[in-house]
């Protein structure tokens, strides 16, 4: 079970990555936005999404 309240996918709607521009997809597992373009996911913490570009951990 998680902890903090879930994040609300209508924000995907709004939310680009802020390197690329690019539109993000959700993984609830991790409880992060991925950018596919820019190789980053961008963490998710207590419901909110972190856009930060120093906060995102780099995909392999």
């Amino acid at each position: 079970m998680m902890d903090g309240p879930l994040f609300d996918r209508r924000m995907l709607e709004a939310l680009v990555c802020p390197r690329t521009g690019a539109r993000l997809n959700y993984d609830a597992e991790a409880q992060e936005l991925v950018s596919k373009p820019a190789q980053l996911a961008y963490p998710i913490r207590n419901g909110i999404p972190v856009m930060l570009v120093d906060e995102a951990r780099k995909l392999a």
